[in-house]
């Protein structure tokens, strides 16, 4: 299953950046915000911090405020940690992992109920939400819809549509499911238990109704699995069929006629046949397609 599913509204790439940042989103969904800017990241701050020291140390020798021999020490002394800094220890990744979250934050910010995460779903919603997806593949992943059998265009359009408003409920009835099952564990008065029990049926009836648009789905998906198993086979005996006169020539050498012959018609029928049903199993997707309307 997905981790994210995004609203198919949001520019591709915006769409591309937030399935790809799950981890960033989820610090967002628990609060976080990244530090300000600072003027200066850490291992910028120890790099200026050694060459600050350096150069004190080498204008007091230079004065002669401290003695020649003891100046070109403290060089030597605190060149060599400069150098570990510089070259040895290398801070910058962490650096660079801050600065991408933050990039990351900045454009993704403006999103907020564009995207559903799996955390957003309690565990029955997640399953529903693993059934619509699952029902999406099996059409979009077929070679029927890859050939132009069913209406990929619309396919293209209408299937990650449906992806995203079974989502989005599902995350909406998710959260409030939680927040009335808190506030019933507490324990509740009869007065507030007569409020409480019709709501928990406005829950119920939220899910049905979700429940159905996920069949919905799966009823297509199950057409379209009919009419991929039926182009398969179609395509298989075409190519036995496309090899029939050798068939033909190698029983007529071999004598075997009388056995092969009702065969050889039977395996022209049967490609008839098959294409038939691939027809009635392409139309029955498209009958089964509109229920998905909206």
């Amino acid at each position: 299953m997905a981790d994210v599913v995004v609203d198919p509204e949001v520019p591709p790439d915006d769409a591309q950046l937030l399935r790809e940042s799950r981890r960033v989103l989820l610090k967002m969904r628990q609060g976080w915000a990244p530090e300000p800017r600072r003027a200066l990241s850490s291992a910028q701050y120890r790099i200026v911090a050694a060459f600050g020291s350096v150069a004190l140390f080498g204008m007091m020798a230079v004065s002669g405020l401290v003695g020649r021999g003891l100046g070109l020490l403290m060089l030597v002394l605190l060149g060599i940690p400069m150098m570990i800094v510089l070259f040895i220890r290398n801070d910058l990744p962490d650096d660079d992992e801050e600065e991408y979250e933050r990039e990351v934050y900045e454009q993704l910010r403006w999103y907020e109920g564009r995207y559903v995460l799996t955390e957003d779903l309690d565990e029955a919603s997640a399953r529903l939400l693993a059934r619509a997806q699952r029902a999406i593949a099996v059409v979009t992943e077929s070679r029927v819809n890859a050939e132009g059998l069913l209406d990929d265009v619309r396919n293209a359009v209408m299937l990650p549509a449906q992806e995203w408003e079974i989502a989005r409920l599902l995350a909406k009835l998710s959260a409030l499911r939680t927040k009335h099952r808190e506030t019933v564990s507490k324990g509740l008065t009869p007065e507030v238990e007569a409020v409480a029990e019709p709501l928990a049926r406005a829950l119920d009836s939220s899910e049905e109704a979700v429940l159905a648009r996920v069949e919905a789905l799966e009823r297509y998906a199950s057409n379209v699995a009919d009419a991929e198993r039926a182009y398969q086979a179609h395509h298989q005996i075409e190519e036995l069929r496309g090899r029939l006169h050798q068939y033909e020539e190698l029983v007529a050498e071999t004598g075997a006629d009388g056995f092969a012959v009702p065969e050889l018609e039977r395996l022209a029928q049967d490609a008839d046949r098959l294409e038939q049903a691939l027809r009635r199993s392409v139309t029955s997707a498209h009958e089964a397609f509109r229920y998905l309307d909206p």
